[in-house]
């Protein structure tokens, strides 16, 4: 489950991402009736198995079945919370055509939000690290992956000192554009182990390459989804 939106006096109409049929909407009726038999099987973040009556204009939902439910540790914890939305936002903005398939991006999303509910212990992942790995992973999906080593304009090999969200990722000095920021060495290299799903190379990261990466992912994406994830402001760094 993505989203709700309220609709009438007591149904929703739900949004999900399926892994056959990409982005869906369907009305449940009554869901926001106490005698529901849904109850918060359509919320946000529950992965759930979906029956359909077909109807007019939307289909109806017809019976639900909970798989996984992700609401309940991450209601728990307000940085996993803050994460799941933005992970759930960015999913949301990425895969745009409904009924269209997009299974990289619906297992994709799965597995991050298993990540961000497998414990609070010493070897649970950092809810940030979750975020910003499945930030740069969704946006490569969609063809925005950022250049960590070469130029991303001309083709340069790198390594490079500039990062530009706008020109998409590392540039050389010839094609920096003016206040590109300048990261070191280190937080090249923890967005690059994120990137590729590398987690063994995380362990060892330090607190300021760890902010400083989520600032450089936070402006990435803020620039390629062409306007800011609401939800991004209420994380705390």
């Amino acid at each position: 489950m993505l989203r709700t939106h309220k609709l009438g006096e007591a149904d929703r109409i739900v949004t999900m991402l399926s892994r056959e049929h990409g982005k869906l909407r369907a009305v449940a009726r009554g869901v926001r009736r106490t005698s529901s038999k849904f109850g918060a099987r359509l919320e946000p973040f529950t992965h759930v198995d979906l029956q359909f009556a077909t109807g007019r204009s939307l289909d109806v939902i017809t019976q639900a079945v909970t798989l996984n439910p992700y609401s309940e540790p991450l209601g728990q914890d307000y940085q996993r919370y803050t994460s799941g939305q933005v992970i759930v936002e960015t999913a949301d903005r990425l895969v745009v055509e409904e009924g269209e398939p997009a299974r990289q991006q619906y297992h994709l999303l799965v597995g991050a939000l298993h990540a961000l509910t497998s414990g609070t212990n010493d070897g649970a992942r950092p809810a940030a690290m979750v975020m910003d790995s499945y930030l740069l992973r969704a946006l490569a999906l969609a063809g925005y992956a950022p250049s960590l080593t070469d130029c991303a304009r001309c083709g340069a090999a790198g390594p490079h000192e500039a990062f530009s969200p706008a020109v998409g990722g590392m540039v050389c000095l010839r094609c920096r554009p003016p206040a590109s920021a300048r990261p070191g060495p280190a937080t090249i290299g923890y967005l690059t182990a994120l990137l590729t799903g590398d987690w063994p190379a995380t362990r060892e990261v330090d607190d300021p390459v760890v902010r400083e990466g989520s600032g450089l992912v936070a402006a990435f994406t803020a620039w390629h989804l062409e306007r800011g994830l609401r939800s991004l402001t209420h994380v705390e760094r």
